[in-house]
């Protein structure tokens, strides 16, 4: 496939313009620091809250999931303000200046965790407690808890001044909050770049999609927020975001596919179906490689025997999607031969 007339270029015209994509962005997110007002949004204070306490009201843009929503800290000058790499997709890890640092102890790490699965959005005490200490916290917890919230303030932003309101973790009423307009979390790209991957599938430039997905599934390093990621309030996350990099990791198969690279999604989708049997669309998407690649046995025994496992283990059979594929595949119908898409051909003359 990297040998097609037109293939490299189609590739760096993409890079190219992505590069030029997130440089208008940073200077558009710099130009709207600038100007907006210095005002402290309603119930923010700065102090470290002393006991547990809901926080039972966000103010509006704190749920925000953008790299760069307007939340920011008024009282901290716009040259003092850092801007800290979250990473998620795995253990936590967090980069400050260029460089990753140490997060301290486990407990410490899962805070900070705890923190960015809920990025923009205040965490109250009492859950955060809760939480960590998995329903058992000693007498000591809250003051573990402040120890640990100072350290990480000290490691977030090592050049904040004395007595100066922290602009990263910041305190929120009777809870702690990272501020979305300082931070970038790499599970904010990884959707980027997975909708991206979506997008130019649909649009007919799967060269484009395998980057995309390739960018998307190259930010994971283990199973997201791994240091609470059995907490009931990071549960659902990870399995959102699981269930997530299963599609992307499908539809980079399925870029693979329309761009002709049949024996690469064959060799990579029999991987993914013996971890993952039950996928439909892995499944369809195999059954279709092989066909492509001249295997048209293999093909069908891939339909038949996921309709078995299917009937056997959840009693339903298979969607009409892998039924109708089956009945093609027997018929050999034209449909289902290669093309590459008007748009690639035309990139490629």
């Amino acid at each position: 496939m990297a040998n097609e007339p037109g293939y490299p270029d189609a590739w760096r015209i993409a890079e190219l313009e992505r590069e030029v994509r997130d440089l208008r962005r940073t200077n558009e997110a710099l130009r709207g620091y600038a100007a907006r007002e210095p005002e402290l949004p309603r119930g923010v204070t700065e102090d470290v809250p002393h006991g547990a306490g809901r926080v039972t009201a966000t103010p509006a843009g704190h749920a925000q999931d953008a790299r760069w929503a307007p939340q920011r800290s008024p009282l901290i000058p716009e040259a003092a303000r850092p801007l800290v790499g979250f990473r998620a997709l795995g253990p936590i890890e967090a980069v400050v200046g260029g460089r990753r640092v140490d997060l301290g102890a486990p407990k410490q790490r899962a805070l900070l965790a705890l923190l960015v699965s809920r990025v923009g959005e205040p965490v109250a005490v009492d859950v955060i407690v809760e939480e960590l200490w998995a329903g058992k916290p000693p007498p000591s917890a809250i003051a573990s808890l402040q120890a640990y919230v100072a350290n990480l303030r000290r490691v977030l932003e090592p050049g904040r001044a004395p007595r100066t309101p922290p602009a990263v973790l910041r305190t929120y009423g009777r809870g702690y909050l990272l501020d979305s307009g300082v931070v970038e979390v790499d599970v904010h790209r990884f959707s980027e770049r997975a909708v991206a991957g979506w997008q130019a599938l649909d649009w007919g430039d799967p060269q484009c999609a395998v980057e995309e997905f390739e960018a998307a599934l190259a930010l994971w390093r283990g199973q997201a927020y791994a240091e609470v990621a059995d907490t009931g309030c990071v549960r659902p996350d990870v399995a959102r975001l699981e269930e997530l990099r299963l599609s992307v990791v499908e539809g980079r198969c399925a870029a693979l596919l329309a761009a002709g690279a049949h024996e690469i999604a064959v060799a990579e989708l029999e991987a993914f179906i013996q971890a993952h049997p039950l996928r439909e669309y892995g499944c369809e998407l195999l059954s279709l490689a092989l066909y492509r690649a001249g295997r048209q046995a293999g093909a069908l025994a891939v339909l038949r025997t996921n309709k078995k496992r299917l009937a056997d283990e959840l009693g339903v059979d298979p969607r009409p999607a892998l039924q109708l594929l089956e009945r093609r595949i027997l018929n050999q119908a034209p449909s289902l031969d290669w093309r590459p898409h008007p748009r690639t051909v035309a990139k490629s003359a």
